[in-house]
């Protein structure tokens, strides 16, 4: 697996998982209709953030990242990430791999933490796999995420000191 930056070329091999997971509702806080061309411009962000996407020996688009700074002015200094793992390629190791690639962006940008503001409670996967990775939940606002399941579930803060 190779992950490199993303480009608008990329755009049309995200999309359509991207679209399938926020259409589904139950792992981001995005609009459920947001379009191509929306959805386009708050993934695919410009330096000095960044985009990634994970790809297979074939060039095949596995999943993507984005990372960027969580907070402005004197909270600058946290950074924040998103990624969208291709349902088709799930168990295969490309959302850890986006994770570690993003905590090491965050470490060379001169970022001192990593803070995810909204990681769905019922999602257990990604909770795993952050955890794994070192972070805490610092607080969950209850019922702060109406899952089209599970009801009204938590929406955790999480964080990890870089």
């Amino acid at each position: 697996m190779l992950i490199r930056e993303a480009t608008t070329e990329d755009w049309p091999a995200i999309w359509p998982f991207f679209h399938a997971i926020v259409a589904a509702g139950e792992t981001f806080t995005y609009p459920l209709d947001l379009s191509s061309d929306q959805g386009r411009d708050w993934w695919l962000l410009a330096a000095p953030y960044r985009t990634v996407v994970a790809v297979d020996e074939a060039g095949t688009v596995l999943g993507t990242a984005k990372m960027n700074r969580n907070h402005l002015g004197n909270g600058s200094h946290i950074a924040s990430a998103s990624y969208m793992v291709d349902p088709a390629h799930a168990g295969r190791g490309v959302g850890r791999a986006l994770a570690g690639y993003s905590l090491e962006w965050a470490r060379r940008a001169g970022y001192r933490a990593m803070q995810f503001n909204a990681v769905v409670a019922s999602n257990e996967p990604a909770v795993r796999l952050y955890r794994s990775l070192g972070f805490d939940i610092l607080g969950t606002l209850p019922e702060g995420f109406r899952h089209p399941v599970h009801g009204y579930v938590g929406l955790h803060i999480m964080h990890r000191a870089l």
